[in-house]
C-alpha cells in the first residue's frame, strides 16, 4: 500500500465509505450524496480524479470493465485506512470538547 495515511480529504472518506458495497461511477455519486446526507455532491471529474488516487495508493480496486462502466470496491487496505480516519476523526471532535469546555466559563 502506498497510501501515507496521513489525513484524508473530505472526498476520499466518502469514496471510501460509500465503497463498502461496490459500485460503478454513477451509482457512487448517488451514494456519496446518501451516505454525506448532501453534504457531498461529487461530479463526475473529482469522483474519477478521487478514484483514480485511491487505486493507485491500494485503497480501492476495479473489480469489472465491461467497457461502458467501471465497478469499485474497497480493498482490505483501504477498509484499514478509512477506519484509521474515523478513528482520527472521533479524536478531533474529542479535541474539541475543549472548546465547548472554553465557552462555559465565559
Amino acid at each position: 500500500m502506498s497510501y501515507s495515511g496521513g489525513p484524508m480529504t473530505e472526498a476520499m472518506y466518502y469514496v471510501l465509505l460509500a465503497l463498502m458495497r461496490p459500485n460503478h461511477g454513477y451509482q457512487l455519486m448517488h451514494a456519496i450524496g446518501e451516505v454525506s446526507r448532501g453534504r457531498m455532491q461529487m461530479g463526475p471529474g473529482t469522483l474519477y480524479g478521487v478514484l483514480s488516487r485511491m487505486q493507485k495508493d491500494g485503497l480501492i480496486t476495479l473489480t469489472n470493465n465491461d467497457g461502458r462502466r467501471k465497478t469499485y470496491e474497497i480493498t482490505v487496505d483501504g477498509k484499514a485506512a478509512l477506519l484509521n480516519e474515523y478513528h482520527r476523526l472521533q479524536a478531533v471532535l474529542e479535541d474539541s470538547q475543549l472548546l465547548e469546555e472554553g465557552t462555559d466559563n465565559d
